[in-house]
């Protein structure tokens, strides 16, 4: 199920966080009282990538974002402005939940894995 899919501003690809949108916070569950969940995101080479999700503490609106080990994911993928991210959830056997994280780069009107 995806989560979300996002093409990347100069900020996500050049800062160490990336902007979330607020409507795909759904997807995690941030214990009662905290502001952040970690979390591992897996590439389509099954690298498990550990993520943490935040949300402001303060303020009318939430304002997420992702950090972790995001800086190094653009590092190593050579993420830009303009590739899209997208972030995938699936259910496990045992109830929990594993994500997924797939970079992709346009190539002539075609998106294509990043990882690939």
């Amino acid at each position: 199920m995806e989560v979300m899919a996002k093409l990347l501003s100069e900020s996500d690809a050049s800062n160490k966080r990336l902007e979330f949108p607020t409507e795909s916070l759904w997807a995690f569950s941030l214990p009662a009282g905290q502001n952040s969940v970690e979390f591992d995101a897996f590439d389509m080479l099954d690298q498990p990538w550990r993520l943490k999700i935040s949300v402001r503490n303060e303020g009318k609106y939430p304002k997420p974002w992702i950090s972790g080990q995001w800086g190094i994911y653009v590092l190593q993928k050579r993420l830009r402005q303009g590739d899209r991210v997208t972030l995938t959830m699936h259910d496990q056997e045992n109830g929990a939940y594993n994500y997924r994280i797939i970079a992709e780069r346009k190539h002539f009107g075609f998106w294509y894995s990043i990882d690939q």
